[in-house]
């Protein structure tokens, strides 16, 4: 039976210092989930990057309230991020799907059973799904947090094995990351409470922080799903925490319980 991993690439590890795509770093990515999936593991991404990739790609010569802004940089973003996936995950022959998804199709209903059936196809037909929160139309409170949440929403729903948050930061240390002497926190037991490390800083192109990281973390390993929070700017990070997990900084929380089929 194939595992499968839910991977959460944030605004930070895909974006330069200003603000710009890395696309280095993003095909560097690509090349480690074609790894992954000649490994026989099924693979769900979730990306953000869409704003900042319009931000960068549109100039507007006048002012647009926070709301105008996220629905134009997305709706030209998304098309740019997806094409660049495209493209990349082509020189490895991977198919790959977009989905588009909103807080309100996790409620249970037919539209939660519509989604997860669109995604369970696609993965039965080798194609990656790239999912993103649909900001064209979802600018009100029925937001999600950010894609933390989502990706968490994400492998509860199709049941997946492991979700591995990448950020621009190993992982949960015992004091700010900039003290010298902070140590990683390398693995969180079930209903350990971390809060008191928890730095309230949120990142500086998404939405998120590790605040929100955490508390996906804390959520998904209650429901029996094994949570990585790792550094996606470290190379070869996703193979090097298949391979040599030991070896890798990172932060682990481990599930509660198994995950029923």
């Amino acid at each position: 039976m194939k595992r499968r991993i839910v991977i959460k690439i944030g605004s930070n590890v895909l974006t330069r210092k200003d603000g710009k795509l890395d696309v280095t770093r993003m095909s560097a990515l690509v090349d480690q989930v074609a790894w992954l999936r000649r490994q026989n593991i099924e693979v769900i991404l979730v990306s953000s990057g869409a704003v900042a990739c319009g931000r960068r790609e549109l100039t507007v010569d006048h002012t647009l309230d926070s709301v105008e802004q996220r629905q134009l940089f997305s709706a030209v973003g998304q098309v740019k991020l997806v094409g660049l996936y495209y493209d990349l995950f082509r020189e490895y022959g991977i198919h790959v799907g977009q989905v588009l998804t909103m807080k309100e199709n996790f409620e249970p209903g037919e539209q939660y059973r519509n989604q997860q059936a669109c995604m369970k196809v696609m993965l039965e037909n080798g194609v990656l799904p790239i999912v993103n929160e649909n900001d064209t139309v979802s600018v009100t409170e029925l937001m999600f947090t950010d894609n933390d949440e989502l990706s968490g929403l994400i492998a509860q729903m199709m049941k997946a094995d492991t979700l591995i948050l990448l950020s621009n930061i190993d992982g949960i240390f015992d004091r700010h990351p900039d003290d010298p002497s902070a140590q990683l926190i390398r693995e969180v037991a079930p209903g350990r409470d971390l809060s008191e490390y928890i730095q309230p800083e949120k990142s500086a192109f998404g939405r998120g922080g590790m605040h929100s990281k955490y508390t996906t973390a804390s959520k998904v390993s209650q429901a029996g799903i094994r949570v990585i929070i790792a550094n996606g700017e470290r190379e070869n990070i996703l193979i090097d925490l298949i391979e040599q997990p030991e070896a890798t900084q990172h932060t682990e929380f481990t599930p509660c319980h198994q995950k029923s089929n």
